[in-house]
């Protein structure tokens, strides 16, 4: 199940979106997930683990046909004010999503595998109910900012630390385990301290985005159909036999055809 945000962790994470800051690197990553998904309107899309709505509303203004669905009570409230009624909200977990095989045109996890119990279970899940793609937005363990954030939680507890930080090649691996050799794509961003201000939008674009000590790594996965094949046991005394039956009746006509020519 992993780790569900409460009533004190919606307040703490409200409240430092709500600095400028910090928001501007929210937009950086809303960029870097959307090109993953631009161009599509009208197409379905889920975000698992959606958390208080902030990249649906962004889907949402793309033109897309969002639902969301968090363990979160509390952050679908948040949710729900935030989007007013645009969105189909259900509260549930990643594990053991409530919707049929194909249910969806692409699935999204935005700082989700972080804070779950089976990360290879959940991305199971999304690849079960998207039918096109997977877009999964990640904390980089290796970025600077992801250092800093896992010391200071362990002296000074909180929401990271019940997070657990992946590398890329980390969730490379993991996309590995569950889609197989899949074509995939990422980007990443957050290069740049947040002392940097507002030129952090100026020049967090290539070449930095091929870099994969971003503090965030949004990676896409195709979903591509996998067939496999089994194989059939003959059983090989028994086709010879067959063959020989076939072939003495095919001679026996031959003969008969051969003497009925020249009577």
């Amino acid at each position: 199940m992993g780790y569900v945000f409460d009533s004190q962790d919606v307040r703490i994470h409200e409240d430092w979106l709500a600095k400028p800051e910090n928001r501007r690197f929210l937009d950086l990553e809303k960029a870097l997930v959307g090109g993953f998904v631009q161009g599509l309107p009208g197409k379905r899309l889920l975000e698992i683990g959606c958390g208080s709505g902030w990249f649906l509303e962004h889907f949402l203004g793309m033109g897309l046909s969002v639902s969301g669905i968090d363990p979160s009570v509390q952050m679908l409230d948040r949710a729900r004010t935030r989007l007013r009624g645009k969105a189909d909200l259900h509260q549930g977990y990643g594990e053991d999503l409530p919707f049929d095989d194909n249910s969806f045109d692409i699935a999204v996890l935005v700082t989700t595998l972080e804070f779950v119990a089976d990360p290879v279970k959940v991305l199971a899940e999304a690849a079960r109910v998207a039918k096109d793609r997977v877009v999964i937005g990640f904390l980089n363990r290796y970025a600077l900012k992801g250092i800093e954030r896992r010391i200071k939680s362990a002296f000074s507890p909180d929401i990271f630390s019940h997070a657990h930080f992946f590398s890329l090649w980390e969730v490379k691996n993991l996309v590995r385990q569950v889609l197989g050799d899949v074509p995939t794509q990422w980007k990443s961003s957050g290069h740049l301290p947040a002392i940097a201000g507002r030129v952090v939008q100026a020049l967090d674009i290539p070449p930095l985005s091929g870099s994969p000590f971003g503090t965030f790594i949004a990676l896409e996965a195709q979903c591509v159909p996998r067939f496999r094949a089994t194989p059939l046991k003959l059983r090989e005394k028994a086709a010879k036999a067959k063959g020989l039956v076939i072939q003495t009746r095919s001679a026996s006509k031959a003969r008969s055809h051969h003497g009925s020519a020249f009577v």
